[in-house]
């Protein structure tokens, strides 16, 4: 999929400097709902324009930081068709009509098992894995999570992952000499794929800290209220 988007993304890289952040905010949606479509292909071409001097200011910096911020908004976008529509269409109907909509019966049970394992934190952590990105706003709509904690949770996990590829595609452009799209879409992911341990260290040590604090915030409350949370 992502050689067939790259053949096209000239014609739409045309389009950047008037329709850039718009047209950000509208693929990142779609990869965030239920629709499938690489992120890869949005932001990594986000990153590498805005050091060419390629999208609407000029200034590298300024284009970095509202592609950022166009990607984030449309993260939490899909993420919210996700939400409402698991909250609103219930287990049932997901399960047997989902795979007419891209949501395989297998990762659905997936994406329920480890949001019930790991609750709300899960929101943050699988932005940042594979596969079950996107899938992850589903159980959170099913279980009624908070609409603030979902909000907050999705838009730390998206901006994270909007900001590695960013830098990768920022990396690209700051290079001397040409590069093609298609060329571009694969270094990018390979660099993605060779630190992606990395990604993956920072997620245990978050985890961690979290785990930390929230077992020390609780372990301060009075008797009284530790029992009733």
């Amino acid at each position: 999929m992502i050689d067939l988007i790259a053949s096209h993304l000239d014609a739409l890289t045309a389009l950047a400097p008037v329709w850039g952040f718009p047209l950000v905010f509208l693929f990142m949606a779609v990869e965030s709902s239920f629709i499938p479509f690489p992120s890869e292909v949005v932001m990594i071409p986000a990153g590498f324009l805005a050091m060419r001097h390629g999208l609407s200011t000029g200034s590298p910096a300024v284009d970095l930081a509202l592609a950022f911020l166009a990607g984030t908004l449309g993260s939490i976008a899909g993420a919210w068709v996700n939400y409402a529509l698991a909250k609103k269409l219930g287990r049932p109907f997901l399960h047997r009509y989902g795979k007419w909509f891209f949501l395989k019966e297998p990762l659905l049970d997936r994406a329920e098992d480890l949001f019930r394992r790991y609750g709300d934190m899960t929101t943050f952590v699988c932005r940042l894995l594979p596969v079950i990105r996107q899938l992850i706003s589903i159980p959170a709509g099913l279980s009624g999570m908070h609409p603030g904690r979902f909000t907050a949770f999705t838009a730390i996990g998206a901006g994270a992952w909007n900001a590695i590829l960013l830098a990768v595609g920022a990396w690209f452009g700051h290079l001397a000499g040409d590069m093609g799209y298609p060329e571009l879409l694969r270094e990018g992911k390979r660099l993605v794929s060779e630190h992606y341990g990395w990604v993956l260290l920072g997620l245990v040590v978050i985890v961690a800290l979290w785990a930390l604090l929230h077992r020390a915030a609780v372990g301060s409350r009075p008797a009284e209220q530790r029992v009733e949370s």
